[in-house]
């Protein structure tokens, strides 16, 4: 009996499964599982061309116009692999951000005023408007979040703007209540010049070729999308891009969203889930 207990105590303690940064127990997975996460990603994108230094450096340095579906893939595959996946795959996602961002950086043609994508300030417009987008298309489709958990999730976003290069001493919204106050802070430099307001309509209206746009649901499905990112925008982005900011056309988005969610549910997750979150949960089960 004493043999048999020794023998159990010397056996190596069971390696513990790498969820990377945030874990199966944080609200960052329950959010960027959400089927409303396109949209969300498009309310953002939308969103950060309001800034004109963000938007210069896209306009200047981005391939968006040649290249929509590829960059829209790369994104996707960037959030699911700081997400769900191990801290080195994180880590390197976030490293490929990080020297893309070391080569950006010029001048704003409208205003003279310099650029660059490693700016602590640009990267913290860039990464409010994503925490905002993706918190609040979300919790409008139907995910249903406490107060504490949607500030937690705010609280735990702030990792991977560290690690994007924006010093940990800096202000970074830790509740929802400091975001909002962030996006009325900065609210005065904001404007959609001609050139957010080229990428908005290059959103809407992407390149497909003729045949999925004339045999396929995608051009529809796209611009039903596209129209939930556009409406669940704030009533001031809405406004700055001349677009209605009347408070029934949030009620309007709010149902959609719903609606939209609730289809999307229906799917089977096999195609619901992106590649890294089903590694994700295969390390899950497999952990037990």
């Amino acid at each position: 009996m004493e043999r048999e207990t020794s023998r159990t105590t010397d056996e190596p303690p069971q390696r513990q499964p790498d969820f990377g940064l945030f874990g199966p127990q944080s609200v960052t997975w329950r959010v960027h599982a959400d089927p409303m996460m396109l949209p969300a990603g498009l309310r953002a994108l939308l969103l950060q061309a309001l800034h004109p230094l963000a938007m210069a450096g896209v306009a200047e340095h981005s391939r968006y116009r040649e290249d929509p579906w590829g960059r829209l893939f790369r994104t996707a595959q960037y959030v699911g692999a700081v997400t769900y996946g191990s801290t080195a795959q994180a880590e390197a996602a976030l490293a490929r951000v990080r020297a893309v961002h070391l080569r950006v950086r010029g001048t704003d043609p409208d205003t003279g005023a310099g650029y660059r994508a490693d700016d602590p300030e640009l990267l913290t417009w860039v990464h409010c408007c994503e925490t905002d987008s993706f918190l609040r298309v979300t919790r409008a489709g139907g995910l249903r979040l406490t107060a504490a958990e949607a500030d937690r999730y705010v609280a735990e976003q702030r990792e991977t703007a560290w690690r994007l290069g924006v010093p940990r001493t800096a202000p970074l919204p830790a509740t929802v209540d400091e975001l909002d106050d962030y996006f009325d802070r900065i609210r005065p430099e904001l404007r959609a010049g001609p050139a957010a307001r080229e990428a908005a309509r290059f959103a809407v209206l992407p390149p497909m070729p003729l045949w999925v746009a004339l045999a396929t649901p995608a051009r529809p499905a796209w611009t039903g999308i596209m129209a939930l990112g556009v409406a669940s925008l704030p009533r001031w982005a809405r406004r700055l891009y001349g677009l209605p900011g009347w408070p029934v056309a949030d009620l309007g988005a709010r149902v959609a969203t719903r609606s939209l969610r609730t289809s999307l549910l229906v799917l089977p997750a096999a195609l619901r889930e992106g590649p890294h979150l089903k590694e994700a949960r295969a390390r899950l089960a497999a952990h037990g």
